[in-house]
């Protein structure tokens, strides 16, 4: 990964997605920049629930990197007020 930052849009079913969360967790561990867009959800809303399919050790490094991203200064949108 070349890139120096990353964007990463949270939506209302962000963290039901192992794809997007382990996309996360890899940008924030190789210390990239994370901008993040929170869409139609607030930050505080956004948790990694316990999956069956993801370790324990997957669920430790989602969550880190969600609270991350939660604690930084992002865009928010929302669709409904365009």
């Amino acid at each position: 990964m070349e890139s120096k930052i990353g964007v990463a849009v949270f939506s209302p079913r962000y963290c039901e997605s192992y794809f997007c969360l382990h996309e996360l967790a890899l940008l924030t561990a190789l210390k990239k920049k994370v901008i993040p867009i929170f869409c139609d959800v607030k930050p505080s809303q956004l948790r990694v629930v316990k999956n069956a399919k993801w370790s324990e050790e997957e669920l430790r490094r989602f969550r880190w990197a969600l609270d991350e991203a939660k604690n930084t200064v992002g865009l928010t949108f929302n669709s409904s007020k365009g």
